[in-house]
């Protein structure tokens, strides 16, 4: 089914609601999914691995428990010699808050999203947040500073007086406060499963072509990254325009459309 086997995860649990959908679940919930040093590396492991399997279109990541993730395991950490301290990858916390990545990644927020989990879901492509969940950066509290990515990520969603306010007094946010500010897509109902609808959600991306969905994503991550809205354009056009427009998916595309019926996609060899 894969190319390659799916790296081992130790803290957390890896499934396919559908095979084009990757669900990983982090799942330490007496530790409210606080991440450990070689979780970072795992889980950037897993994220490289979803990238380059052709079958799996998108990612989602939730927790397992009361918490989505609390950040970091400073037990863990406060335990350990300078020394023995291990660095994040450049993909950052959890593999995710400083990853460009090719595939996008939905965060299904299922409760307390603190710290290194904030800085997870900022930059995650879409987020999904339920009624209870509840967002902060407290690291200013502890004498620390949230240095895995948010930061200048978080002025860019929210503006620099939210930001601010969030960053610097360490409140939490209220999952509807995190939708009014542009943080999350949508809160759920009640009675809705933060799981269920994030793979709905996911579903309804898998539907597209595989190529569109990575080379879209790719302009748009362009205004992410800083590049001038020219530039980027440009370099879409030149070069990803002539891959998508001579690839099998846009031509099966079209032809699908002629005929009225759905789209056969083939996996992406972008």
């Amino acid at each position: 089914m894969f190319q390659k086997p799916c790296p081992v995860q130790t803290w957390a649990l890896v499934t396919l609601p559908t095979p084009s959908i990757l669900l990983v679940t982090l799942n330490r919930p007496n530790e409210l999914n606080a991440v450990t040093r070689d979780g970072h590396h795992e889980l950037d492991a897993l994220f490289e691995w979803m990238d380059s399997e052709p079958s799996i279109c998108v990612g989602v990541i939730t927790g397992n428990g009361r918490a989505f993730c609390v950040g970091a395991d400073l037990k863990e950490w406060n335990s350990l010699s300078p020394s023995k301290v291990r660095l994040a990858p450049p993909s950052g916390f959890a593999g995710l808050s400083r990853r460009i990545g090719r595939k996008p990644i939905i965060a299904a927020v299922n409760g307390l999203c603190l710290g290194g989990g904030f800085e997870i879901i900022v930059n995650c492509d879409l987020v999904l947040a339920s009624p209870a969940a509840v967002f902060a950066l407290p690291e200013v509290q502890r004498g620390l500073v949230p240095v895995a990515g948010s930061l200048p990520r978080l002025i860019r969603t929210v503006g620099r007086q939210r930001a601010m306010e969030m960053v610097l007094t360490g409140r939490t946010v209220s999952a509807d406060e995190a939708e009014r500010w542009g943080l999350v897509n949508r809160v759920l109902k009640a009675d809705e499963d933060i799981v269920t609808e994030s793979v709905k959600l996911a579903e309804m991306i898998a539907r597209s072509s595989p190529d569109a969905i990575l080379v879209s994503r790719r302009g748009l991550m362009f205004g992410w990254e800083g590049v001038g809205v020219e530039e980027g354009s440009q370099v879409l056009v030149d070069d990803w325009w002539s891959k998508i427009k001579d690839g099998e998916n846009t031509r099966e595309g079209l032809k699908a459309f002629v005929e009225k019926r759905v789209p056969n996609w083939k996996a992406s060899k972008l």
